[in-house]
């Protein structure tokens, strides 16, 4: 068995990030679900207060509170892997309006990145 280069497994990941930026900028969850474990969570502080809980809520808000977002601009700025655990950033304007900075934690599980938490911090508007 083969294992992966360094270069393959940043790509991977990438591609599953990919997935959560055409389901935020088309406003469909469908598309950003596969990226998730089934078991991840999502959080920000809200008013200095946490706010969160399972990924489900981010779907939610997704189908029903996004906008479609084509023009938004999407820049996986760092990704640090160690075997099979990765800590990415993802810094993202115009999207369904906003600007947000992600920090997402993914596992190779079976084969496969996936999402296992996001926090995230919302900009303030401009």
């Amino acid at each position: 068995m083969n294992t992966p280069t360094y270069a393959q497994e940043h790509a991977a990941i990438v591609e599953t990030l990919g997935k959560y930026i055409a389901g935020g900028t088309q406003a469909d969850s469908a598309l950003m679900q596969p990226a998730f474990s089934e078991h991840a969570i999502m959080y920000s502080a809200k008013n200095g207060e946490l706010a969160g809980g399972p990924i489900a809520r981010l779907f939610d808000t997704v189908d029903n509170r996004f906008v479609a977002s084509p023009d938004a601009l999407a820049a996986v700025t760092s990704v640090d892997i160690v075997g099979n655990a990765a800590s990415v950033r993802l810094d993202i304007d115009g999207l369904s309006g906003s600007r947000f900075t992600d920090f997402f934690h993914l596992l190779k599980v079976e084969g496969e990145w996936k999402i296992i938490s996001k926090i995230f911090h919302a900009h303030p508007a401009a």
